[in-house]
């Protein structure tokens, strides 16, 4: 992968943390699916990127944050999954 196409994907998934920090902080009901679906893509994208530009701490930051927003896609999944259920 080359250098530009590294850096286009990381900043695309540091643009998907910054528009869910930000949703996060102005929603009066938060659609904790599209949050955390927010941060796992993110997460994803910037660990693709660091494949290319490989900084070991922000590896553990990328993959602890995915793994917890994996998490919350799952919980916040049931969560929906239950409220639909008559």
């Amino acid at each position: 992968m080359s250098q530009l196409a590294a850096d286009l994907i990381g900043l695309t998934g540091s643009a998907l943390f910054i528009a869910a920090f930000a949703y996060a902080n102005v929603s009066k009901h938060l659609n904790k699916v599209a949050f955390n679906l927010a941060n796992l893509v993110g997460a994803v994208l910037l660990l693709i990127s660091l494949s290319v530009n490989f900084n070991l701490a922000a590896v553990v930051l990328e993959a602890a944050w995915g793994a917890i927003a994996a998490v919350g896609l799952v919980l916040a999944l049931r969560a929906k999954s239950r409220e639909t259920k008559p």
